[in-house]
């Protein structure tokens, strides 16, 4: 149990997901997080094994997914289990070519989403960063 604003409520068990990104122990967080039913993909860059990305913002777009799905694999879940995204952009011109992948992977599932243009990503050479959150049926919400 834990108490929060005087009240007693139950703690309910976190599952943090590592990808291995530098990022995650200088700024504290984990690459996705499974509480109960939920799973939490956090903004994922689209960087490859050796440290680069794509030039362009499709085929960015493509790795932040391949990221995202080992780790919604890890968590339990998969792409059908999506329930929302977002999606940032550097510039209004990428919109199309990632909503396509976007499309290309998520179409079936069709979450709630977002794009937002945003001034700059942690990494220069970064055209878009994605995050994810599914919800897991019932019968599988136990970890």
């Amino acid at each position: 149990m834990s108490h929060r604003n005087g009240k007693i409520r139950p703690v309910t068990e976190r599952h943090r997901i590592s990808s291995g990104s530098p990022f995650e122990s200088t700024i504290g967080f984990s690459r996705a997080v499974r509480v109960a039913d939920r799973v939490l993909v956090s903004g994922t860059g689209p960087v490859t094994p050796d440290g680069r990305c794509a030039d362009g913002a499709g085929d960015q777009a493509r790795r932040c997914f391949e990221i995202i799905e080992v780790a919604l694999a890890e968590a339990g879940a998969s792409f059908d289990d999506v329930a929302r995204t977002r999606m940032y952009i550097t510039s209004a011109g990428d919109a199309n070519a990632v909503g396509a992948v976007h499309g290309d992977v998520l179409g079936h599932v069709s979450p709630a989403s977002t794009m937002v243009v945003v001034a700059g990503l942690l990494d220069p050479a970064w055209k878009v960063e994605i995050e994810a959150e599914a919800v897991l049926p019932a019968a599988t919400a136990q970890p």
